[in-house]
């Protein structure tokens, strides 16, 4: 595993904790669909689906993490949102959100971590 990796793996141990604090389900994590491209995280609040992006950034002068989700990457989750429930059972009753998680490694302390709901 290079650094890249484990930068991007430790930013994703840090959202679903997130998330499991803030009372979300993780269903599963890295979620691949063949070569349209992998969900970060899927998880359930009550009954429903939500599909997160996760992006970690080690602070500094560059773009936030948020700032690296863009209309067409949201586009893609929608796409494979969709397909992920066409083989788990269909749609959940209340529908399907998609989140973004950004986590921000400074050089000392804890990460910080912005959770975005609902950017689709």
């Amino acid at each position: 595993m290079n650094a890249r990796s484990a930068l991007g793996r430790y930013g994703e141990d840090v959202a679903a904790r997130t998330l499991r604090d803030a009372g979300l389900r993780v269903l599963a994590r890295n979620w691949r669909c063949g070569r349209r491209g992998e969900i970060d995280i899927l998880a359930a609040e009550g009954d429903a689906l939500v599909v997160c992006e996760v992006k970690t950034r080690r602070e500094g002068p560059f773009q936030n993490p948020l700032d690296a989700v863009t209309a067409r990457k949201v586009a893609r989750l929608q796409n494979l949102a969709e397909r992920w429930t066409a083989q788990h059972g269909g749609a959940p009753p209340g529908g399907i959100r998609i989140d973004v998680i950004g986590v921000t490694l400074p050089s000392r302390g804890a990460a910080r971590v912005e959770h975005v709901r609902g950017v689709a």
